[in-house]
């Protein structure tokens, strides 16, 4: 069994002596199991190149493929890895306004894919290259924000949805108006506010700043109410920041988490962060990647 070192008092941690290059149901489950209990699980010193990383990914199910504009030249040679980092296909630092505003926008609290129909179960991000100072990533347990909500706000949030979409948070964020390309390839989708976990059958908060309005609700009061939840479940008590290094690998677990980068220098500092985001799909379900 690994050795399990708690990073926060109510979820995250750190796990030692786990071989990920086993690929077989045991570790799936073990890995499964982590999961619920600390929804942020730290790999230190992984040792996985791209390939090793998808592979390990597909244990969890099916990996979304990152979305790709026609004419760009993608960094990598596998179609399921998100550059969540800064640089471009040549390795060279991004100077580009519109991209580093779009990055930015990873600079409010957000859950992955959370703007898509189908939504992601767990995120797996890999640290290839990262800056002397600043860019944390920092997570917020939802498990334990929703049962520390006040009666009558959890009351009140029961059977509502909200609309999100990633177009609404980049422009927060300083993002221009999307192009139709743009919107074309990621247009949106309705989620609960309160979403039952598959595997633990716990109600969380499902929240981000990707979500523009509550269906149904004047907007103004609605994004009032978005903006109360997040702040509750975003106390510190509530949060883990994790001090990135090379070769770190950290899953979290996107029905029960939010999370948000921290600034850097991003026009000094090179930093390279590939991510794999599995769909939230049922174990059962025939379409999930076969786990072996």
């Amino acid at each position: 069994m690994p050795e399990i070192r708690p990073l926060h008092p109510l979820f995250a941690a750190e796990v030692v002596g786990l071989d990920l290059s086993r690929l077989d149901a045991a570790l799936a489950e073990t890995c499964f199991d982590l999961f619920d209990r600390y929804a942020v699980c730290v790999f230190r010193d992984s040792g996985l190149d791209d390939a090793a990383h998808v592979a390990f990914s597909r244990l969890f199910g099916e990996l979304e493929h990152a979305p790709h504009i026609r004419g760009a030249q993608p960094r990598f040679p596998f179609p399921e890895l998100f550059d969540a980092g800064n640089l471009d296909a040549e390795g060279n630092i991004r100077m580009a306004e519109r991209s580093r505003l779009f990055n930015k926008g990873n600079q409010q609290w957000h859950t992955d894919s959370s703007f898509r129909p189908e939504r992601s179960s767990y995120s797996l991000l890999l640290a290839h290259l990262t800056p002397p100072s600043g860019a944390d990533t920092q997570f917020a347990d939802m498990r334990a924000a929703y049962r520390e909500l006040p009666d009558a706000l959890r009351d009140r949030i029961q059977g509502l949805e909200a609309e999100h979409s990633i177009w609404h948070s980049r422009q927060l964020a300083g993002y221009p108006e999307p192009t139709e390309v743009e919107l074309s390839l990621i247009p949106g989708a309705v989620q609960p506010l309160v979403l039952q976990h598959p595997r633990t059958g716990n109600p969380n908060l499902y929240l981000a700043k990707h979500a523009s309005h509550i269906v149904g609700m004047p907007r103004e009061e609605g994004g009032d109410l978005l903006s109360e939840l997040i702040d509750f479940a975003t106390q510190p008590r509530f949060v883990y920041s994790h001090q990135w290094r090379e070769g770190d690998l950290v899953v979290w677990d996107n029905r029960c988490t939010m999370h948000r980068a921290t600034p850097f220098e991003d026009t000094v500092y090179p930093r390279d962060m590939r991510r794999t985001t599995v769909r939230d799909r049922p174990l059962g379900d025939p379409s999930v990647a076969a786990r072996a």
